[in-house]
């Protein structure tokens, strides 16, 4: 069986889209699964041993481009695709599929695709309140299933790097070879309401200084300014264990130095997503986003949120738009989760601290 997914366009989406390539190379062995995905997701995929091949997607989100989606779909043909499965939600990436004239095209039912699928499913967001269960949902015969616990057990994201990779981006970017790592990831994609304070991540840093660690800063290049901030609240003489990575790497090499940490810290974000997919120890820390939907797959996570519910917000009340809820996680808080994280999967001695 050919398979073709049209992937989701966000970073911790397409690591939790794995868990419905798992599933259906357990269910159908042979299959062959390509995912289309833009530039930025390919790194991930290289890592999915489920897929066969990333196909790069060269249209910017969120332009329709109807034309070129046609003509994508035409040179797909000669693939001969038995099944697509459309993760987005959106009427153009169902187009694709339906240009390539796979036979079956299975995807929820968004924004009104008939015609567009022909396996088309009605969302009940009840029975399938975590976005990695849609997903999972997706590789089974409908009437199969009714709700999540049908899904039971769902296979969980796992990313693969190697130990050889591990210590080469070591060498590459210059770590201390006697100090444990820690990543600390104070970015989000949707902005300041989002995130962990910086100063309660310098306060959090300057801990793990003390207590032996070297810490790496990781994100995009719009996080390099904040961790730059991190950095220069430690005190002077602990500045040689704080690497500022954010900006200064690749996806690629993000995740490869993810894996050679002994723990992370991170808001929701993509990068989060990474460091359950990899099995690190991990705290999450949460504001108005929801755990109970997109929550880190990883026995080995730990969630802080002071709330509930889900809120809309982009930016919140506080100085330099944090949100309140965020400020309220102090550090304190964050070192006893993450070094009870560390105890619990035998990587530290409760003398270490």
């Amino acid at each position: 069986m050919k398979i073709l997914v049209i992937g989701p366009s966000w970073v911790g989406d397409m690591v939790m889209s794995q868990s419905l390539y798992r599933t259906l190379k357990a269910k159908h062995v042979t299959a062959s699964i390509d995912v289309m995905a833009p530039q930025w997701c390919l790194p991930l995929l290289n890592r999915m041993p489920e897929v066969n091949q990333a196909l790069l997607m060269p249209l910017g989100h969120g332009r329709l481009a109807l034309g070129q989606r046609r003509r994508l779909g035409i040179a797909l043909r000669e693939k001969n695709y038995d099944r697509a499965y459309v993760l987005p939600n959106s009427f153009k990436s169902a187009l694709i599929p339906f240009f390539a004239a796979i036979p079956q095209r299975i995807g929820w039912r968004g924004e009104m695709r008939y015609g567009l699928l022909n396996d088309i499913r009605i969302l009940n967001t009840l029975a399938f309140p975590m976005m990695v269960q849609r997903y999972v949902a997706l590789g089974y015969d409908k009437q199969a299933i009714s709700s999540s616990a049908d899904l039971s057990p769902l296979l969980r994201p796992q990313l693969h790097v190697s130990n050889a990779e591990q210590i080469a981006i070591s060498h590459t970017f210059a770590l201390n070879p006697h100090r444990s790592i820690i990543a600390l990831c104070p970015g989000a994609e949707f902005g300041p309401a989002k995130r962990w304070p910086h100063y309660h991540y310098a306060a959090l840093g300057q801990q793990l200084i003390n207590d032996g660690y070297q810490i790496i800063l990781l994100g995009s290049p719009k996080d390099h300014q904040i961790a730059q901030e991190i950095c220069l609240a430690l005190d002077e003489n602990n500045r040689d264990y704080c690497f500022n990575l954010a900006g200064q790497t690749s996806l690629e090499q993000a995740v490869i130095l993810i894996a050679a940490c002994h723990a992370i810290v991170s808001n929701d974000s993509g990068l989060m997503h990474i460091a359950a997919a990899l099995d690190k120890p991990l705290i999450a820390l949460y504001g108005p986003s929801n755990p109970e939907f997109t929550p880190p797959l990883s026995d080995k996570a730990a969630v802080i949120r002071l709330i509930k519910g889900y809120q809309r917000i982009r930016r919140g009340d506080a100085d330099q738009g944090y949100h309140q809820s965020l400020i309220d996680i102090k550090p304190k808080q964050v070192v006893t989760a993450l070094y009870q994280q560390l105890m619990a999967n035998s990587h530290v001695t409760a003398e270490s601290f």
